[in-house]
């Protein structure tokens, strides 16, 4: 494993075989993709933190969702990465989104976690205040939001019964520079959907049946958008699913890209 920096993202890369791009979502690092390297061996895995997130958190200026495209074409740039599959959770599926659509060439296939294609109207106002508090209270206010988060995106058994999973959600959000996350949520309160009749690479969507965030029924109207996508509901969990339920969703995987390039 190495770790470059890329306009000052720092970008894990390990392995050797097909690249693989693995963006990360709100409140989350490389690291949560972590408990999926040991069944992705036979791929290069690159594995950026995004611009405000982790150690790639000395950024100048405004995020949004088109600068967190622009940086990663500038990654595999970088990385000699000419066409990847893409897998990516919660706001990194969004960005991943932009990028198939923008991007068809790059794209081999998608294999998205907690999908979504934009915030609904209704959590954009919560989400830039989540982002004023962190901006305001700093670190203290980073441990609030971990908890807070830890409730409502994780499911009660991984509440009751898997507490390293617990401890990884708080660790990603207690971790994170309060003003990155906060301008990270800034530009996921302005997110907007990519154009899904433009996506036409084999595609998997995964979600927890206790994922308020991208609920089952969201992610199957976004599988009725994009020719032959498969749609997966792992039960039991919530938003942070590589956390929650990392066997599972290791076998989703592996099984996927058996039988769509094998």
């Amino acid at each position: 494993m190495s770790t470059q920096f890329v306009e000052r993202m720092a970008v894990e890369i390990d392995g050797a075989g097909d690249a693989m791009l693995m963006i990360h979502g709100l409140g989350g690092t490389s690291n949560i993709w972590t408990p999926l390297l040991p069944g992705l061996a036979r791929f290069r895995t690159v594995r950026p933190d995004l611009p405000g997130s982790g150690r790639s958190h000395r950024v100048e200026g405004t995020l949004s969702i088109d600068r967190f495209v622009r940086a990663l074409m500038r990654v595999c740039g970088a990385a000699g990465v000419e066409r990847a599959h893409v897998v990516a959770h919660s706001m990194g599926t969004i960005v991943a989104f932009h990028l198939a659509a923008l991007e068809p060439r790059l794209v081999r296939s998608l294999a998205l976690f907690g999908p979504l294609t934009a915030p609904p109207d209704s959590s954009r106002g919560p989400i830039r205040s989540r982002g004023a508090k962190a901006r305001s209270e700093g670190e203290p206010g980073m441990q609030l939001i971990a908890d807070a988060i830890v409730q409502a995106a994780t499911s009660g058994e991984t509440r009751a019964k898997r507490p390293v999973a617990v401890a990884a959600v708080r660790e990603s959000l207690m971790r994170q520079c309060a003003e990155g996350y906060a301008r990270s949520c800034e530009a996921l309160s302005e997110a907007q959907a990519a154009d899904l009749s433009r996506i036409t690479c084999p595609t998997l969507l995964i979600t927890g049946d206790e994922d308020a965030i991208a609920p089952p029924q969201a992610v199957r109207s976004i599988g009725e958008k994009i020719p032959g996508a498969q749609v997966e509901v792992l039960v039991r969990c919530g938003h942070w699913t590589t956390y929650e339920k990392p066997e599972e969703c290791n076998e989703l995987l592996g099984r996927f890209f058996s039988q769509r390039f094998s």
